[in-house]
């Protein structure tokens, strides 16, 4: 098994968050889920994640908003964003709030675990 970790879902779509929520469940791995902004800078001081993945287009703080909070917070966080608005505006934002990996919705389970897997393993 690959280590357990903290992982935070912030999406304001509950079938994803849920979706995101079991699978990571299954890998062993602490979950907690944010439908908001506000709800993932919160249980980013008490939670402690290793790594968040979170949507761009939220109600109230959108995923840049939320993201520049985070990084007030903490620097090293791991940060997946998830879209499915192709905005390069957005993603040139987010690369330079250092993201880890951008992920278009719909997106492939099998493909994210994996991408998952290598960001908390190094390998």
């Amino acid at each position: 098994m690959w280590g357990v970790a903290k992982i935070l879902v912030v999406d304001d779509q509950l079938g994803v968050r849920r979706l995101l929520f079991e699978t990571f469940r299954e890998d062993q791995h602490e979950v907690e889920m944010a439908a908001n902004g506000e709800e993932a800078v919160q249980l980013l001081k008490t939670f402690k994640p290793d790594l968040i993945m979170m949507d761009m287009k939220m109600p109230g703080m959108n995923g840049i908003e939320t993201l520049k909070q985070i990084r007030a917070l903490d620097r090293q966080v791991g940060v997946i964003m998830m879209t499915a608005y192709g905005d390069a505006q957005n993603m040139e934002q987010a690369k330079d709030l250092g993201i880890l990996h951008y992920l278009g919705k719909p997106f492939d389970l099998f493909e994210l675990r994996d991408r998952v897997r290598t960001i908390l393993t190094g390998v």
